[in-house]
């Protein structure tokens, strides 16, 4: 699916200026900025990773904002991904908006249509129709102009650079308010303010991603390092 970038009306912010002013504001502080000056079209995505709850908990328990929050149902998350989904919306009442591939409901449906292990046959094909798709249908959908992601700088080198406001392609508004954080800030928020997060974590999985390409992380090793391990991929698709 393509959107139009002309249906898109982004409001005129100064990009540096915010940079400049937000580069090391609390997370908190950057979201009360969104709040108050995007009153309509502001979208959370969330896959439910440590981070991405942090976020949902300073929106709707300290802003009190019940923002949208977008999850892309892959039909591959683990069991336990799934039962925090329904957790974290009941805990925080979430405005919770699934998206997923069209036509099919279970990943045997997905299977019969796209053929077995797409992920290994066809990666980025299988990210297209699980994730790429699905959000920027979404998205529109939503009459998003501005979407918050959960990324960290610290969590690989292509994210190294990540400003706190940019541009996704199609014109929006990106907003990563916890972009200078650390995962040790991560963790400290979460134990600080007693945030729910996904068992996985404690069994070393510190970024999950799709069951059958997610793997535990070693001692020493890159917080992704689990993620298309054995391949030099680093992003599903979404963030490029």
């Amino acid at each position: 699916m393509t959107v139009s970038t002309s249906s898109i009306q982004t409001p005129n912010f100064d990009l540096d200026e915010l940079n400049r002013k937000y580069e090391t504001a609390h997370p908190s502080k950057i979201l009360a900025w969104c709040v108050e000056n995007i009153p309509t079209g502001l979208v959370q995505t969330s896959a439910f990773n440590v981070d991405d709850i942090v976020i949902t908990d300073i929106l709707y328990r300290e802003l009190k904002h019940r923002t949208p929050v977008m999850f892309l149902d892959t039909l591959h998350h683990f069991p336990q991904t799934l039962e925090l989904v329904s957790k974290v919306k009941d805990l925080y009442d979430l405005d919770l908006q699934v998206y997923k591939t069209p036509d099919v409901d279970t990943r045997a449906a997905f299977a019969a249509k796209y053929g077995e292990a797409l992920w290994d046959s066809d990666i980025q094909q299988f990210h297209h129709l699980t994730k790429i798709e699905p959000l920027q249908r979404g998205l529109a959908e939503l009459n998003a102009v501005a979407w918050i992601t959960g990324r960290r700088r610290d969590q690989a080198r292509t994210r190294s650079d990540m400003p706190v406001f940019e541009l996704d392609s199609q014109q929006r508004l990106k907003v990563n308010p916890i972009a200078s954080w650390t995962r040790k800030e991560t963790w400290a928020y979460v134990f600080e303010h007693n945030v729910i997060y996904n068992p996985l974590h404690d069994q070393g999985y510190p970024s999950i991603g799709d069951e059958p390409i997610t793997t535990p992380v070693a001692e020493g090793e890159d917080e992704r390092a689990g993620r298309w391990r054995g391949s030099d991929k680093t992003e599903c698709g979404i963030h490029i």
